[in-house]
């Protein structure tokens, strides 16, 4: 084989393998600003592609205990207000399969959005934020309960 199909061949494999390569998935703040402007599109398929398994499976549960429809869980379960204009956000963070992101709500005060890597994307993930506030509290009355039979046990 000549030096020139060599190269023409290298030049190929390199075309072919640049072109094979993976896209890296979004991060967790181009996922929220997708999710924003779906949500401000009206667009409820892209808004639920965005969310975590967890939280489409708690969307299904609270819908039909309601006797409602998932589309209108998600539209009374949004991050902002349908007439709001700018949304703020910083601090992302991200930690193995998970993450965080701080935006501004409705009140002005920041919250944490969480997010976690599934099927190759990051997806927000309002059910492990749900399921970590039950654990938090339950940990609180905990702590609670534990001071309480402190104070009251017969040894004091």
């Amino acid at each position: 084989m000549s030096i020139r199909s060599r190269i023409i061949v290298l030049a190929l494999l390199a075309a072919a393998a640049s072109a094979c390569s993976e896209r890296k998935p979004a991060t967790p703040l181009e996922t929220f600003k997708t999710y924003t402007i779906a949500y401000k599109q009206k667009d409820l398929t892209t808004v639920k592609l965005l969310l975590s398994d967890a939280t489409i499976k708690r969307h299904e549960m609270e819908a039909k205990a309601m006797n409602i429809t998932v589309d209108e869980i998600i539209k009374r379960e949004t991050m902002f207000s349908e007439d709001q204009k700018t949304i703020e956000f910083r601090n992302e963070k991200i930690d193995g399969d998970r993450a965080t992101l701080e935006v501004k709500d409705r009140s002005g005060k920041w919250q944490m959005v969480p997010f976690v890597f599934e099927d190759g994307a990051w997806k927000i993930d309002k059910a492990g934020y749900a399921d970590q506030i039950i654990k938090d509290v339950d940990d609180s009355s905990q702590k609670l309960d534990d001071i309480i039979k402190g104070v009251n046990s017969p040894s004091n």
